[in-house]
């Protein structure tokens, strides 16, 4: 039955990738981007991995690949102009899959497993430890410095990019909600007596 899952899982990501790519309507690739990454988290379910599997189903199904779908479904983009001018880097792009192809052929033809690779595998985690458990015990304890350094660069990338595209621009009115908030109802309202059949 495990045999059975992993190539129907298999089956499905090596198809949602293709289609993903192939697909004529941007809606239809992104729902076959997020059947190759529901086809990924069965993979690491059948590895063990039930932690991996929720974040990537969570993070990338539930956040990327929806907000992919959103703009590809909100944006009014021509699509046709830019697979026009896509086509001429398709000799380019077939020349890298190639080698991308080869390569992964003879690293797969030169893998062998370590001989303590088991062993050390079994002292990093200890198999009566949960999957989740021994992966945070992993990294709230053992590297709990580098988890902290790795927030900390992602926190100055994100604040670095708002900063470079952050423009002041002067023909915008801004709010500021201090001076709403202290304003004196007297200076701000005036009353004024309409007469019939005159205007302001």
């Amino acid at each position: 039955m495990a045999a059975l899952a992993f190539y129907l899982f298999a089956v499905s990501i090596l198809a949602g990738g293709l289609f993903t790519v192939i697909s004529r309507n941007p809606v239809h690739s992104v729902l076959w981007l997020i059947l190759s990454f529901i086809s990924a988290a069965g993979l690491f379910v059948l590895l063990g991995a039930e932690f991996v599997a929720m974040l990537l189903i969570i993070v990338y199904v539930g956040a990327v690949a929806v907000l992919f779908l959103f703009v590809v479904m909100m944006l009014d983009v021509d699509f046709a102009e830019l697979k026009a001018q896509m086509a001429k880097y398709v000799p380019l792009a077939l020349l890298i899959g190639v080698i991308l192809l080869m390569q992964f052929a003879l690293a797969y033809g030169a893998w062998t497993s370590a001989e303590g690779a088991e062993a050390a595998r079994a002292a990093v985690i200890p198999q009566e430890r949960h999957n989740t458990e021994a992966l945070g015990l992993l990294l709230y304890d053992r590297y709990i410095l580098l988890f902290q350094l790795a927030g900390l660069i992602l926190l100055v990338a994100m604040v670095g990019a708002i900063v470079l595209t952050l423009r002041h621009r002067q023909d915008i009115k801004r709010q500021d909600v201090l001076a709403q908030m202290y304003r004196d109802p007297a200076k701000a309202m005036e009353l004024r007596d309409v007469k019939p059949g005159q205007g302001l």
